[in-house]
């Protein structure tokens, strides 16, 4: 199968080609995968990607900037695939799939992310390493600003990994790690209803001057754990929400981004002054 829009100068082939009409692509997009190539619905693939391997999977509400790479040594193996899950955000990562790289829900991975499957060169007979493992990264990982994973990796639910660090073993959930190699600096710790109200109250407050510089005066009311703004209601517990949804909550939506409250509809994420 293949799918092509000349006019960005995209060209997608794959045995099988899933791309949900809500999806929008950017331009400079070059796919060439053996099996499967999908996209859920409601994603974003920005400009400039080159992906070749077996199975390439994408799920729903993805965000993707600019600038991925999917492929490098191996990729022509039966087990090149790369799955990411839904709510994930990427940038202008490499992964190397030469073994599988399976990613959760709610990841994000910064910018400059490398995620490598193979490690070898010279040779095996004269005592030299070989090792080709895959790399598997739970619901809710962040990885920061130019880190690096390596083969045969698994990073639990919710850990953080800081910028500029290097994973060569697994990592805990929950947890923050950081450094060459990656060491435990800290586990998360839950904090209470009287703090996390504390919390809200600062994000609106900081919003509010946000929303004064886009030039726009929302209608915001707290009674924890719900923010109303104007006719929509936002759950900071569960991350949902319901009402009627505009120009203004879109803004909103788009700054509670920045503390981690991520909410998802059919309408994209772009604030009023862009």
């Amino acid at each position: 199968m293949k799918y092509e829009n000349n006019k960005k100068n995209i060209s997608i082939s794959a045995n099988l080609i899933r791309i949900d009409k809500s999806v929008d692509f950017g331009r400079n997009i070059f796919v060439n995968v053996q099996g499967k190539f999908s996209v859920g619905k409601y994603s974003r693939l920005g400009d400039d990607i080159h992906i070749l391997g077996n199975n390439v999977i994408f799920g729903e509400h993805l965000y993707h900037s600019s600038g991925l790479r999917i492929g490098g040594g191996g990729r022509h193996h039966p087990k090149a695939n790369f799955t990411i899950g839904n709510r994930c955000t990427i940038h202008n990562n490499f992964i190397n799939v030469c073994e599988p790289v399976t990613i959760g829900d709610d990841v994000g991975l910064s910018h400059h992310v490398s995620i490598i499957t193979h490690g070898y060169w010279l040779s095996v007979l004269e005592g030299y390493p070989a090792r080709f493992e895959g790399v598997k990264l739970f619901n809710g990982v962040i990885v920061g600003y130019r880190s690096v994973i390596l083969m045969g990796v698994t990073i639990g639910k919710n850990a953080v990994v800081g910028a500029h660090s290097v994973v060569t073993k697994d990592l805990k959930e929950n947890c923050i790690f950081g450094g060459n190699p990656a060491r435990l600096i800290s586990k998360i710790q839950p904090i209470d209803n009287e703090n996390k109200i504390l919390k809200v109250k600062h994000i609106i407050l900081e919003y509010k001057k946000i929303a004064k510089y886009h030039g726009i005066n929302p209608s915001i009311r707290l009674v924890y754990p719900i923010i109303t703004v104007n006719d929509c209601k936002f759950d900071t517990e569960k991350l949902m929400f319901s009402g009627t949804e505009d120009e203004e909550t879109d803004d909103f939506r788009d700054y509670v981004r920045k503390w981690g409250l991520r909410y998802y509809s059919t309408r994209p994420f772009k604030s009023v002054t862009e």
